[in-house]
């Protein structure tokens, strides 16, 4: 009976830490996309065979097609705003999701921002071998 409350006392705290981890590593993909640009900070957290939903249903597979999707004019006039709602995590801590809300804003031709879309995103955080988070699933 000790062993079982320990394991289970073990796995909260991988659980929990996890969150914890991936709510941070969320924020600074959101901060990054902010400073450095949508393209950079979306091929700096995903994994390499991530896949991201885009328009209606178009699936976009792999870090190269990523790269190639936001190398569309179109993405270096937006800005793309998002904040974590809730998140969660396997009890392992190797996996984990997020979601909320997201904001597109585009500049005008004369530089003005705005509003472009907002939603809800999901995205889906699978811990890497170095102990970093990049997503699977945006």
């Amino acid at each position: 009976m000790i062993c079982f409350f320990a394991c289970t006392t073990d796995q909260d705290n991988l659980k929990e830490e996890a969150k914890k981890e991936i709510i941070k590593s969320e924020n600074e993909f959101a901060r990054m996309a902010a400073e450095k640009g949508i393209k950079a900070a979306f091929l700096f957290y995903c994994d390499n065979d991530a896949v991201i939903k885009r328009g209606n249903d178009s699936l976009v597979f792999k870090k190269s097609g990523i790269d190639s999707f936001y190398s569309a004019p179109f993405h270096k006039s937006t800005t793309l705003k998002w904040s974590v709602d809730f998140a969660d995590a396997s009890d392992d801590g190797s996996m984990g999701y997020t979601y909320g809300k997201y904001s597109w804003q585009l500049n005008d031709s004369a530089g003005n921002k705005i509003d472009e879309h907002q939603g809800i995103f999901h995205t889906v955080w699978k811990r890497q071998k170095d102990g970093s988070w990049k997503f699977v699933w945006d």
